[in-house]
């Protein structure tokens, strides 16, 4: 009986701790991970960061910033709606209010164009301007309203990785004559192809934009953001040409500009080096590139020794001294001195005798 009464005990408080347990797994809430970060901060990132969420860079204030559009804002939250649930107990707010949030938040500031009037030549105004300022009433909106981010960007890999390796290339740059002739050829035709690459898409693309305006009227514009100083890394590279949205040019300018180009083309023709002055110009510039690869401070060291040595021979050659005594150095001067006596003295006989001969004559 008493062994199976302490059975029974022990098996109660058994149950009890079980029972214990239980009501403290399901009474107490899971806690929430600390983050550390605020969760519209959060989202924010997330946003900025997508590949989707369309933006441009402008200058806002002399201080360039990354903008989008209220619009595009509302799509890509209603078309994403995975990234809501970083807003946890947030995550039924809309994108309107969501933006207000991120407003209070001053995680955006809301921008307006500062020009707004259409420019002469244009249909309407630019869809996205170059040059920001700041609005006065700092409320979401979609009808044409800019937003700019307001944060710092967290700096990608990438970036951290570039800073260390950009002063390794300076120093590299800088130590350009002291590579190995084989280096050396590598580094030069490496940027000489590049440059040749950029020139001749560069004059491509400005020969089919001036064929197509002559011709057709139409302004195409291959990698149209090639040239632009706001553009990111995907949009400097994009191909195919933006929607022309100006005017069509008229006959009178196409056929002007024409007559210029072809006037232009002639006059290089009659102007052309002939075959001559090419070869003589190809042999000067492969000089030049010889002297800069084939130069080796081991033997421009050699030089300026072998040249300090035939100043010091040259000077203790004129300055040692003669068996005599006396320095050879004077001796030199002494007999420059008397060279220039005689030849005065020669040039006064002559003198006399031409005037004596002039006396002879008037005489006579």
């Amino acid at each position: 009986m008493t062994k199976s009464g302490a059975e029974k005990k022990r098996t109660r408080r058994a149950a009890g701790v079980q029972n214990g347990s239980k009501d403290l797994n399901t009474d107490t809430p899971p806690r929430k991970k600390d983050t550390g970060k605020d969760l519209f901060q959060l989202f924010a990132e997330k946003v900025r960061d997508h590949k989707e969420f369309e933006s441009r860079w402008a200058v806002l204030q002399e201080t360039r910033v990354e903008y989008f559009r209220g619009k595009d804002f509302v799509n890509f939250v209603r078309n994403h709606p995975a990234l809501l649930e970083l807003l946890e107990s947030d995550k039924s707010l809309g994108a309107e209010d969501i933006a207000d949030v991120l407003l209070r938040k001053n995680l955006l500031v809301r921008c307006d164009r500062v020009v707004k009037t259409v420019r002469p030549g244009k249909k309407k105004l630019s869809t996205w301007p170059a040059h920001l300022e700041i609005y006065s009433d700092q409320v979401f909106s979609e009808n044409d309203a800019f937003f700019a981010w307001a944060f710092v960007k967290r700096r990608p890999l990438w970036q951290t990785i570039l800073s260390f390796v950009w002063p390794i290339v300076t120093l590299a740059i800088c130590l350009f004559p002291v590579f190995p002739h084989s280096c050396k050829l590598i580094v030069l035709y490496s940027c000489a192809g590049l440059l040749l690459l950029i020139f001749t898409v560069l004059i491509f693309r400005g020969l089919i934009f001036g064929t197509l305006w002559i011709i057709l009227g139409k302004r195409v514009w291959f990698f149209p953001n090639i040239l632009a100083e706001e553009a990111t890394l995907s949009e400097l590279f994009q191909f195919w040409p933006k929607k022309d949205e100006e005017e069509r040019p008229k006959w009178t300018a196409r056929l002007f500009f024409a007559a210029v180009a072809v006037i232009f083309i002639l006059v290089l023709r009659h102007h052309a080096p002939d075959e001559a002055a090419r070869a003589r110009y190809q042999k000067r510039v492969s000089n030049i590139i010889d002297d800069v690869l084939e130069w080796d401070p081991r033997l421009a060291l050699s030089g300026m020794m072998e040249t300090q040595e035939t100043a010091v021979n040259a000077t203790e050659t004129n300055t040692t001294d003669g068996p005599d005594g006396t320095v050879e150095e004077q001796a030199v001067e002494s007999d420059g001195i008397a060279e220039e006596t005689d030849s005065d003295v020669h040039m006064g006989e002559e003198a006399s005798e031409t005037q004596d001969d002039i006396h002879d004559h008037n005489h006579v």
